[in-house]
């Protein structure tokens, strides 16, 4: 028995996959969420094998709640507008169903899913693609973070900065600081290339808050910003700002 989980805000959705989940006594549903955060709950819970994952719901889509997950289960994501399709197979989801989907379009994507997961468990084969796969045109205007309990949602435009930290990137903003776990490169390629840079390894600016690049040492810099931050540029970081400064 394999077990799968529902997250959709219009209950009728969840009804249709459900009755449709019938064909298939080796799935088991075993929840129904109305929303990004109760998925984030269900899955923490049960630890389904697959989620039929609708995209534009309250409170946070259905892209931030997998950023959420610890562990990332296989997806079919089933959402009534198609602008989203490239970005869900960005994310190495199973299928992507187009709302109002019939039962056979519904059966191609679970007969996908399963053949796949008899050639390898779709966990795995999903984090592994995630860990090498190309990045994503689209630029994320906000960011999705875990603060303690709760979860807060941090609009780009409000971070300052972001800093390599261990296995973490810590978010600066007015309101404080924020862990987030992901690489520098994925915020690099997911974050407005004209609103954001790299000025070092270790640091990504947001350009708004530069106020000024001053000397700092033999042949390197200092980068100034709005609240009295003093950052190292590196090289390759200096060629970039004065690319975009156009200095």
């Amino acid at each position: 028995m394999t077990r799968a989980i529902l997250i959709d805000d219009e209950p009728l959705a969840r009804e249709v996959v459900r009755e449709y989940l019938e064909d298939y006594p080796q799935i088991e549903v075993v929840a129904e969420c109305g929303d990004g955060f109760e998925g984030v709950k269900a899955v923490a819970q049960h630890q389904p094998d697959l989620i039929f994952l609708d995209i534009q719901m309250p409170k946070i889509t259905g892209f931030e709640m997998l950023e959420l997950l610890d562990s990332r289960p296989a997806v079919i994501f089933t959402s009534a507008f198609d602008e989203y399709a490239i970005k869900a197979f960005e994310t190495h989801a199973i299928d992507y169903l187009l709302k109002p989907f019939n039962k056979t379009r519904f059966k191609q994507a679970v007969d996908k899913w399963i053949e796949q997961r008899n050639l390898n468990d779709a966990r795995q084969q999903v984090q592994a693609l995630l860990e090498n796969s190309a990045p994503s045109p689209v630029f994320n205007e906000r960011i999705v973070v875990k603060d303690r309990s709760a979860i807060k949602i941090i609009p780009a435009a409000d971070v300052h900065y972001l800093e390599a930290y261990d296995d973490y990137v810590k978010i600066h903003t007015a309101e404080g600081t924020y862990l987030k776990n992901k690489t520098m490169a994925f915020f690099e390629n997911t974050l407005d290339d004209k609103q954001f840079v790299r000025i070092h390894r270790s640091y990504i600016v947001q350009v708004p808050q530069i106020t000024g690049l001053v000397p700092y040492e033999k042949d390197s810099y200092k980068l100034l910003l709005k609240r009295g931050d003093s950052l190292p540029v590196s090289k390759t970081g200096y060629a970039k700002l004065k690319q975009l400064l156009q200095m």
